[in-house]
């Protein structure tokens, strides 16, 4: 009988621990939100722990947000302006910048700037609580710390990032309306007219919706980093680094199926307008 070369023998024995290792880090993260959603439905998270949460998730990233939003759309605008010039259709720019803005560009990259403010921090802070022992100190008050630490974030960020994707959207749509009437010296009344109509009220309900799976998804994995970090100053800077990565990686993945999804249940609800891209 033939025998396997050592050298396949240690990559299949590597592959096979990393799918290991990876399932039951995803199964652990099931039952973390699992549970964190059953504290949801028990008892709701009490306002004075909701309010700092609020305030440090919502208020303190719109300069973020605004800034991001407002840069998409100028570099849209510089970027579109030279193909839509050549062939005479400089004040139908708006219409590709508000569209791929609302739709697509604004809250991926949104949820992704805000997985790197309020998704690291949450990780840093919960792990630097896990390596205090501060965790544990409120669990042995009789404080449960899913329901005390991580439901109200996870309320905050599915309420408030859709609300700062809205501020995203309106910087990304002005940005681009300054590029192109400012530096492209495209009329103005034109600029609006050709854009009027363009969007329709199911791209902005589009583009709230998957905000909301992304805050969900950003609070989850980088509590779930910070409440299960290694020891040590490095164990919580690795578990910061790796809630920013992994949440950018899911934010990406849940893009892609919720267009799919979005797509298709357009298709559904309104066959006879045709399909419409997402």
């Amino acid at each position: 009988m033939p025998t396997v070369p050592a050298t396949w023998r240690g990559f299949v024995a590597a592959v096979g621990d990393l799918a290991y290792r990876a399932t039951v880090a995803l199964g652990d993260w099931s039952l973390f939100s699992g549970q964190t959603l059953a504290w949801l439905v028990r008892r709701r998270p009490n306002a004075g722990t909701l309010l700092p949460i609020f305030y440090g998730v919502g208020v303190r990233s719109v300069p973020v947000v605004a800034v991001t939003g407002l840069f998409i759309g100028m570099v849209l605008a510089v970027q579109s302006y030279g193909q839509f010039h050549q062939f005479g259709l400089a004040t139908h720019l708006g219409s590709i910048i508000n569209i791929s803005v609302v739709r697509e560009l604004v809250p991926v990259l949104a949820a992704t700037m805000l997985a790197g403010r309020v998704g690291s921090s949450m990780a840093a802070e919960l792990g630097t609580m896990r390596v205090t022992e501060q965790v544990d100190a409120l669990a042995s008050l009789g404080v449960h710390p899913l329901h005390y630490l991580v439901a109200p974030r996870l309320v905050a960020c599915v309420v408030l990032i859709p609300i700062l994707t809205i501020i995203a959207n309106f910087m990304g749509v002005i940005g681009g309306w300054l590029i192109c009437t400012r530096v492209f010296h495209i009329d103005s009344y034109h600029y609006w007219q050709n854009t009027q109509g363009f969007i329709g009220l199911w791209d902005v309900v589009t583009g709230l919706i998957k905000p909301m799976f992304f805050g969900g998804a950003i609070v989850l994995i980088s509590c779930h980093q910070g409440l299960t970090s290694e020891p040590g100053a490095e164990g919580v800077g690795k578990a910061a680094t790796q809630a920013f990565v992994r949440s950018f990686i899911v934010i990406l993945i849940l893009d892609f199926f919720l267009a799919l999804f979005l797509n298709n249940l357009y298709d559904y609800l309104w066959p006879l307008s045709g399909p419409r891209m997402i």
